[in-house]
């Protein structure tokens, strides 16, 4: 690992020039993929909208100025090789409405997932001249192209049943949604079919997901690599000990006002009775409520608090 500029190597090309008040990251070395190993973090991936990581797998690439800037989201794409990530209830119907139909003229609002034995539940309001209340129970499956169905089981409109009347009306739910400015999300019939990677606010996620469930926690997916896909090597753990983490290795990182070329950094949970609360739009209020060492490998091991321990201090600096 090396931090700043002064380390880049003689056959690193020069850095650009920074302008006054540019703080745009600069490419400094170290090309290449990020590796990225978590375990036990619930990763705020946007407001409302957490994803809960029992484990994951995968490599960060960069899209701009060659890389990785966790200042802004839309500098990277993460690929998941393995995985397993679950959105809770709630994040689900944050994700509906904070998200996936926050457009204008949007057809489906006010909307409230819930898991229903193996099933998910959706209640909300379909427009469609008059606000007409639903109550949808779904089963939910992986179709062959990675998208999820979900698929009517009980219907209720008005109270009533909604299978029936749509029956008698000769309509579905294809002739009563107007998704063509939904991102992600389609109708066929009265199956809703979402791409789960699409809907997802930055940063942004790619990889195959090979199942989806619904459990008691809420929606559960599976990643794992193609059947013949090369596989990423394995990584050491700077601590094997710890339970929850975040590992980066390799690569250009960007963090507040420091760089981090052939990057090695170890971020741990300081209380591993819970899942690691980690935000990612306010990381740095963690990373200053935490503190750091040297790793023998001259990598960086970061010990942060929860983000929910943090809450919404903010540090001030003031001089005299």
């Amino acid at each position: 690992m090396r931090l700043a500029l002064a380390n880049a190597s003689p056959s690193t090309p020069a850095p650009r020039a920074a302008l006054p008040g540019d703080t745009t990251p600069v490419a400094i070395g170290s090309p290449g993929p990020t590796r990225v190993i978590m375990q036990n973090v619930d990763f705020r991936q946007a407001e409302g909208v957490v994803l809960h990581i029992r484990t994951l797998e995968g490599e960060m690439r960069s899209v701009k100025h060659g890389v990785v800037d966790f200042d802004d989201k839309m500098s990277y794409v993460l690929t998941v090789d393995t995985g397993r990530v679950t959105l809770s209830p709630t994040d689900l119907t944050n994700l509906m409405n904070q998200y996936v139909f926050a457009y204008p003229g949007a057809p489906l609002k006010h909307l409230k997932v819930s898991v229903r034995g193996g099933s998910l539940g959706l209640t909300g309001t379909l427009h469609k001249g008059v606000d007409i209340p639903f109550d949808i129970t779904s089963s939910v499956s992986l179709t062959p192209d990675e998208r999820m169905r979900l698929h009517p089981t009980k219907m209720k409109i008005f109270g009533v049943d909604g299978g029936a009347l749509m029956r008698a009306l000769g309509i579905n739910l294809q002739k009563m949604l107007d998704l063509s400015k939904a991102k992600g999300v389609s109708v066929q019939g009265n199956d809703l079919f979402l791409s789960p990677l699409a809907v997802i606010p930055p940063p942004q996620i790619k990889g195959r997901i090979a199942a989806v469930r619904v459990t008691t926690d809420g929606l559960e997916q599976l990643f794992a690599p193609a059947p013949g896909a090369l596989q990423f090597g394995d990584l050491t753990l700077p601590d094997s000990t710890s339970r929850n983490y975040m590992f980066y290795r390799g690569g250009t990182l960007h963090f507040g006002k420091l760089f981090m070329t052939d990057a090695e950094l170890f971020v741990v949970d300081l209380n591993e009775q819970t899942p690691f609360d980690f935000d990612n739009d306010h990381y740095h209020r963690q990373l200053v409520a935490g503190h750091s060492r040297t790793l023998p490998s001259l990598g960086l091991q970061v010990y942060m608090p929860d983000a929910s321990a943090v809450g919404q201090q903010r540090v001030v600096s003031s001089t005299r």
